[in-house]
């Protein structure tokens, strides 16, 4: 019979063997100590309750975060009658304002896997309340001061955009991780629609769109509040190594290699973008292409006096955030039940929701010219099919890399997602649009179907994105089970001696 001893030195040959195959091809994720052990320093334990508020506080942040970003979008009428500004020059409201948030997210994510996240998501919120409420006093002949706002609210969103998701993945594990995470990304489609509905309403009821932009910075105070006296800041991994010793950070370059090498990381990434750049056109412009719509077929008169007609603000608004709660629950629910099943279930249920999602918003820009009805059908359609994404990319990000190095890859994806995708769709789609202007003459028909060529392009780059999800899902599984044997390698020990459990 084998001693103790004897085990006991198998276990560590099988471990060894796991952190060389390992560590030959994502890097280590320990920095070495004196002593060639890791950190004896244990993780906190925080209960359930105060982990469930500290969730609650980072989605309410979150719904202000969204409305901001898309109250502009619903007075986007009123804008361009106020400044006096073309299609392309209104696109770049949106474009420096993803730019800056772009460019700063990889700073954050250095941070947000160093320092304190809590204060860094505080002084963030509070640089994005100051330059939000001071964008609502720009004069009409300032137009440059209220790109330069927009740019500096990217600052503070990028601070918090970036970290939150790794708080509530250092709070919970498994299929609860999974449930906080939908609850926290579910306020992305019903903050973009809320912000739609509060921009128009407040432009309405004051006469003055700038109001819309005075109510956010309000209620972001209320937030820094709540993040001061509520929000726990859970060690990094504590949900991940159960107790185990705290993992320690690495440098930035090994972070970069390890999440380059990460093959699901690199094409959920690319499909991240293809989604970005449809929703981020699509959420910019769509309000201002119905109204055109209905312009050309005589339904309602051209706007003449700032503030505009604010009724398709309101209803894309409220399809927005109806069909973000339908989809991310949908796609939630899809991916409980077939995960254990079918292992690379994610990424195939995000492929389906962008390929799906092509033509029925191919539909519903063709069909504007002729009806409005069928075209808020295929919208919501097209809508509930990309929000099944949300919450799931969330949870893919989380699980395929080491807790460590979430902050620095949630901020690479942003920049990449934003880079290559919203951050110029908007302003691309602008483009577009005044560049047709030359070849007719001004007139309500014609607005209208410049503005419909120009964003006929989202079809196109939604069914990309759905074939970057299916490579996604060729290597997920295999990430995966790499992430959570780095993971417990360092935290608990050896894992099995079967040589079997450590075949990737």
């Amino acid at each position: 019979m084998e001693t103790e001893g004897t085990v006991n030195q198998h276990s560590r040959k099988t471990h060894l063997s796991f952190s060389t195959i390992i560590s030959a091809r994502y890097g280590s994720i320990t920095s070495e100590l004196p002593d060639g052990n890791a950190s004896s320093t244990h993780t906190t334990s925080i209960s359930p309750r105060r982990s469930y508020i500290a969730v609650a506080v980072l989605c309410y942040i979150n719904l202000l975060n969204y409305m901001d970003r898309y109250t502009i979008a619903g007075v986007l009428l009123s804008i361009q009658k106020y400044f006096d500004i073309s299609d392309s020059t209104s696109g770049l409201l949106q474009t420096v304002f993803i730019c800056s948030f772009m460019f700063l997210a990889p700073v954050f994510g250095y941070l947000g896997d160093r320092y304190d996240r809590k204060l860094i998501m505080i002084v963030g919120l509070f640089v994005w309340i100051v330059t939000t409420l001071g964008s609502s006093f720009v004069k009409q002949s300032h137009f440059w001061i209220l790109l330069l706002t927009r740019a500096l609210v990217g600052t503070g969103e990028a601070s918090y955009s970036t970290i939150a998701p790794t708080v509530i993945g250092d709070l919970f594990a498994g299929t609860q991780r999974t449930l906080m995470i939908s609850f926290f990304y579910i306020f992305i489609p019903v903050g973009s629609g809320l912000g739609y509905i509060l921009g128009a309403t407040l432009a309405n009821a004051t006469g003055d769109w700038r109001w819309a932009l005075r109510v956010n910075p309000a209620l972001g105070g209320l937030g820094i509040l709540l993040l001061v006296f509520l929000i726990t800041n859970p060690p990094r991994g504590a949900s991940d190594n159960h107790g185990g010793p705290a993992m320690e950070s690495t440098s930035y370059l090994e972070d970069i290699k390890y999440l380059m090498k990460n093959r699901s990381f690199v094409w959920s990434s690319f499909g991240v973008t293809a989604m970005a750049f449809v929703t981020g056109a699509l959420a910019f412009w769509t309000p201002t292409f119905l109204s055109r719509a209905q312009v050309a077929q005589g339904l309602r008169p051209p706007c003449k006096v700032e503030p505009c007609n604010p009724i398709d603000s309101y209803i894309f608004g409220a399809i927005t955030v109806v069909t973000g709660i339908v989809g991310v629950f949908l796609g939630t629910g899809i991916s409980k039940k077939l995960r254990d099943r079918v292992p690379n279930a994610d990424p195939l249920i995000c492929a389906v929701g962008m390929l799906s999602s092509s033509p029925c918003f191919f539909i519903a820009i063709i069909l504007a010219s002729t009806s409005i009805p069928a075209t808020y059908t295929f919208i919501a359609i097209g809508e509930t099919l990309l929000s099944l994404n949300w919450a799931i990319l969330a949870d893919i990000l989380l699980y395929v890399v080491v807790p460590t190095r979430r902050a620095t890859a949630e901020a690479l994806q942003i920049l990449v997602c934003h880079l290559l995708g919203d951050a110029g769709s908007p302003y691309l789609i602008g483009v577009i649009s005044d560049a047709l202007r030359k070849y007719y003459p001004d007139s309500p028909s014609w607005d209208f179907r410049r503005l419909e060529y120009s964003i006929l392009i989202c079809p196109f780059i939604a069914v990309l994105g759905g074939l970057f999800f299916l490579m996604t899902s060729l290597y997920i599984k295999e990430d995966r089970k790499a992430a959570q044997l780095l993971v417990s390698g360092q935290a608990n020990g050896p894992p099995a001696t079967s040589t079997e459990s450590v075949t990737l």
